[in-house]
């Protein structure tokens, strides 16, 4: 009994989306970037291109680039179960000549380390002032949580997902219009409402 509990005490923290995302970010610096995506990538993983692909189907004949864009965390979101996080934060390329943002959706895996199924982002002509030691914020697991409030759709041709975690507490929706053009919205339950957390609008690419 005594050996168990020392064990369990010895035993290494579980890796968090934070963990995952500073690990994937590093990863890309080291062995490349397209080598690092696919190495944290689910099999289902999206990208946006500007059109939704399968990140595998991009990713299998692309070679890493000379350089590797440079992100991490600024904000990170938990499901109650602890089983899906969405973190967002600035990125920057050429030693800054090029900034922006990036939404990454992780999904835990069976052997409880984390995969992303979603990956997305945007120029800007500012930085975001986000990162440091930040902390997740968790959804309440107070009551059961309600589906997200109703988002305006594109129309039309539009390509449009649902996702989220199984107890309803983190969810998301993005959509694509023919041109391009997309959003990303995400939500987590507090306890009494779906409160918006991340709203990413993306212009038609030029």
């Amino acid at each position: 009994m005594i050996l168990a509990i020392l064990l369990a005490a010895a035993a290494p923290a579980p890796m968090s989306a934070i963990d995952a995302e500073r690990a994937f970010a590093a990863d890309a610096q080291r062995t490349g970037q397209w080598t690092a995506f696919r190495k944290w990538s689910a099999p289902r993983a999206m990208m946006f291109v500007p059109a939704p692909t399968n990140a595998h189907q991009f990713l299998s004949p692309r070679k890493d680039p000379p350089q590797s864009v440079f992100w991490w965390p600024g904000r990170s979101y938990v499901s109650c179960d602890g089983n899906l996080a969405i973190n967002t934060g600035p990125w920057v390329r050429g030693y800054g000549k090029t900034i922006g943002y990036f939404t990454t959706v992780w999904a835990r895996q069976s052997d409880g380390g984390w995969k992303w199924v979603y990956d997305g982002g945007d120029e800007l002509e500012f930085a975001r002032d986000e990162g440091g030691d930040i902390k997740q914020v968790n959804a309440s697991c107070a009551t059961p949580a309600p589906p997200h409030p109703a988002v305006e759709t594109f129309g039309g041709d539009a390509v449009t997902q649902d996702g989220g975690s199984r107890d309803g507490s983190l969810r998301y929706f993005w959509q694509v219009a023919p041109d391009g053009k997309r959003e990303f919205h995400a939500w987590l339950w507090d306890g009494a409402k779906m409160q918006p957390v991340i709203v990413d609008k993306i212009a038609a690419p030029q």
